[in-house]
C-alpha cells in the first residue's frame, strides 16, 4: 500500500524548499545578462501595445510592468503617444471591432474582444475616452435580438490591454452622446426601449471611484446627437442632419453650475457635420457638398470655412468618425481609411493639407462608429 502524501504545510522541509523557490524568482534577472536598472529601461521603452503583451513572458517581467512606480515613471518621462481607437462595424458580417492605429507609422493594433452581447448594434453604444490615463469607456447600447436599451459600462485600459466591466448606469441607453468633461464621463440623454422614448435624464461617472450620479436632466429630448467638449463644457446638438427639416436644437452643459443653456444661434445653426475639437478650436466636417471643414469663432458666434486643401471626398467616404491628434485633424472612414489634416494658420486664416493613411485590405468592409484619442 502505497504511504499517503504529506502537504508541504505539515512538511517543515517543503515549506523551506518552496520559500527557497519564491526567493530565487525573485532574484531572477529581467533579462540575462543585464542589470536590472537597464533591463527596466528597455521595458520602460516598449511601445503600445508589446508592454501590457510582454506581461506573459516571466514572472519577473510582469512583476515589473504591473509596478505601480514603473507606471508612474513611464508618465514621468512623457513615453505614452497618442494612438487613435476607432470602433467600428461590418454589416455584411455582423462583427464589431475596436482596433488602434499609430499615426506616426501607419501600423493598426486589433483590440481583444469588448464583453457585450453578439446582437448588440454598434450605433446605440455611446464612447468616451480618458486620454493620459490611457482608458477607454463604452457605455449603453441595444441588443438588437430583444430591441431592448442596456445599463453597460465598458471599460478598456491600454496598460493592461484588456477590458471590463464597470458598475452600469441608472438608465438604459441607446442612440445618445457621452463626453469626458474634467476626468468624468457624462451620459447624455437617448433613447430608452429602442421605440422612440426619448431619455431626457443626464448622468455623470466617476472612474475613479467607479460610481454614477445624476445631472441636470436635458431641456428637451433631441432628435439625433453630435456632442463635444470644448474647454469645461459640453456641447450637445442635432444639427448635424442635412438638409434641415426644421430649425435645429443645440443645449450646452456647464458643470460648474450643473445647468444646461441654449447654444448661440450662430453655433447652433452653422453646426452641420461631424465635429472634431484641435487646440481648444471647435470644428466641423459639413456632411454636405464636398465636405467642407468650417471652424468655430466664439467671438462673433460665426463659422469660418477652412482653406487650403479640399477634403479627399475620393479617398474619405461616409460615415465619418473623426478626433484631434496632436494638434491635427484626424477623419476614420469607410473601410478605416485614414486622413491625417494637419493644421496651420497664416494671417488669422485656418488652412489644412490632406495626408492619407489607406487602410488594410482586411478592414475593407468596416465602417467607423466612434474614434477616440487615447495615450498609450
Amino acid at each position: 500500500m502505497a504511504a499517503p502524501r504529506t502537504s508541504s504545510a505539515s512538511n517543515p522541509g517543503s515549506d523551506q524548499c518552496s520559500k527557497q523557490e519564491i526567493r530565487m524568482r525573485k532574484s531572477e534577472p529581467l533579462i540575462p545578462g543585464l542589470p536590472d536598472e537597464v533591463a527596466e529601461l528597455c521595458l520602460l521603452y516598449l511601445p503600445y501595445p508589446y508592454q501590457a503583451l510582454v506581461r506573459s513572458v516571466s514572472a519577473s517581467w510582469k512583476r515589473a510592468i504591473t509596478d505601480p512606480s514603473f507606471v508612474l515613471c513611464k508618465k514621468s518621462l512623457c513615453l505614452p503617444l497618442p494612438y487613435l481607437f476607432v470602433f467600428a462595424f461590418n454589416k455584411s458580417t455582423a462583427r464589431m471591432q475596436w482596433q488602434a492605429l499609430d499615426p506616426r507609422s501607419g501600423r493598426w493594433f486589433v483590440l481583444p474582444p469588448m464583453p457585450c452581447p453578439k446582437a448588440a448594434c454598434p450605433p446605440g453604444f455611446a464612447c468616451a475616452s480618458l486620454p493620459r490615463e490611457g482608458t477607454l469607456v463604452v457605455l449603453g447600447g441595444v441588443r438588437a435580438d430583444r430591441e431592448s436599451s442596456t445599463k453597460t459600462t465598458i471599460v478598456y485600459r491600454t496598460s493592461t490591454n484588456q477590458w471590463s466591466t464597470a458598475t452600469p448606469m441608472s438608465t438604459p441607453r441607446s442612440f445618445f452622446d457621452a463626453g469626458n468633461i474634467n476626468g468624468k464621463i457624462l451620459a447624455v440623454g437617448g433613447d430608452k426601449a429602442c421605440h422612440g422614448s426619448s431619455i431626457r435624464a443626464v448622468d455623470c461617472y466617476d472612474p475613479v471611484k467607479d460610481t454614477w450620479a445624476p445631472c441636470a436632466t436635458l431641456p428637451a429630448g433631441l432628435a439625433k446627437y453630435d456632442s463635444n467638449v470644448v474647454g469645461n463644457k459640453m456641447y450637445v446638438t442635432e444639427g448635424w442632419t442635412w438638409p434641415f427639416m426644421h430649425s435645429p436644437r443645440g443645449v450646452v452643459y456647464d458643470p460648474d453650475n450643473d445647468t444646461w443653456q441654449e447654444m448661440r444661434p450662430g453655433m447652433r445653426d452653422g453646426w452641420t457635420g461631424v465635429s472634431v475639437v484641435v487646440g481648444g478650436r471647435l470644428l466641423v466636417i459639413s456632411e454636405y457638398g464636398d465636405c467642407p471643414i468650417k471652424a468655430y469663432d466664439p467671438d462673433k458666434d460665426t463659422w469660418q470655412y477652412v482653406g487650403g486643401d479640399r477634403f479627399p471626398c475620393e479617398a474619405l467616404r461616409r460615415p465619418f468618425a473623426a478626433s484631434g491628434v496632436e494638434g491635427n485633424i484626424c477623419v476614420v472612414a469607410c473601410g478605416l481609411n485614414v486622413g491625417i489634416g494637419r493644421l496651420s494658420e497664416w494671417e488669422a486664416k485656418l488652412k489644412v493639407e490632406w495626408q492619407l493613411l489607406p487602410a488594410p485590405s482586411a478592414f475593407r468592409g468596416f465602417s467607423p462608429s466612434s474614434c477616440q484619442l487615447l495615450f498609450a
